[in-house]
């Protein structure tokens, strides 16, 4: 990555406070009074069972999901160079096969007003800091999958967004992959400042990213606990014992729920 794109990124997000938030779907209830402060510059990670609402809690953060109650409030300023406060980043890529690297990410500025040259210049940027600069002319289907979700990080990160929003980004990717990418966003965060919400069913992903990791119950999800995590993240390692005891935690606080969720989807 380079040390010249991260530094023209370095800032600090808004933070979020959602504030009793409630929702559901034709009368089954998803969500029910969930109150999370989201700090600035901080990653909030929200875990829990299958179906217990983390991706509706997402898209209600980013504004895709009406909440039936409740609220959610910004805090601070996204900076004149933000084009998109709250910005997504999926499970799936979702790059347009006939366009290439460059030109997937370049995408997003397209609607913007900026010329072509600052276009090129913020594209060009967001590739240094992903490690995608030797593949800017390649297309989509000549990368792996590890690298495609590179370029949607990349895209997300175009605009300068001020949040960052990420629903299960590593679960479509081989293990080995997963663990180098989750090193490579750690690293990411930790120097741009983005305020991050990432949704995982990983508990490993969830220690090494979470500043905070909000544990959601099963449905209607509700806030069972919120777990602090003050270890820098470029200080964390897979074999820390405090780690790992902040991960079996977690694990006898699902365990129960997750059992019934998957008896219920058998």
């Amino acid at each position: 990555m380079s040390d010249v794109a991260l530094d023209a990124l370095e800032r600090r997000g808004i933070g979020l406070s959602v504030c009793a938030v409630s929702h559901a779907y034709r009368g089954l209830k998803a969500l029910e009074g969930i109150d999370i402060e989201i700090p600035p510059g901080e990653v909030t990670v929200v875990v829990g069972p299958s179906g217990c609402g983390k991706s509706t809690l997402l898209g209600i953060l980013g504004g895709l999901v009406a909440q039936e109650a409740g609220e959610v409030v910004l805090h601070g300023d996204p900076g004149a160079d933000c084009l998109n406060p709250l910005t997504y980043v999926f499970q799936d890529f979702a790059l347009l096969p006939w366009r290439s690297v460059a030109g997937n990410v370049s995408l997003v500025l397209e609607d913007h007003a900026m010329d072509k040259a600052a276009r090129a210049a913020r594209v060009a940027e967001v590739l240094a800091l992903t490690g995608l600069t030797e593949f800017a002319d390649a297309w989509p289907r000549q990368l792996s999958g590890g690298m495609r979700q590179r370029v949607g990080i990349a895209r997300a990160l175009a605009v300068r967004p001020a949040v960052l929003l990420m629903d299960e980004p590593l679960s479509a990717l081989d293990a080995q992959t997963r663990d180098l990418l989750l090193d490579e966003f750690a690293a990411l965060i930790a120097r741009t400042g983005v305020t991050t919400v990432y949704v995982t069913h990983n508990l490993p992903e969830a220690v090494r990213l979470g500043h905070s990791i909000v544990v959601l119950g099963r449905r209607p999800g509700r806030v069972r606990e919120i777990i602090r995590i003050d270890m820098p993240l470029a200080e964390r390692r897979p074999d820390d014992t405090a780690l790992m005891a902040i991960e079996q935690r977690l694990w006898a606080l699902l365990r129960d729920d997750a059992a019934e969720a998957a008896r219920e989807l058998a």
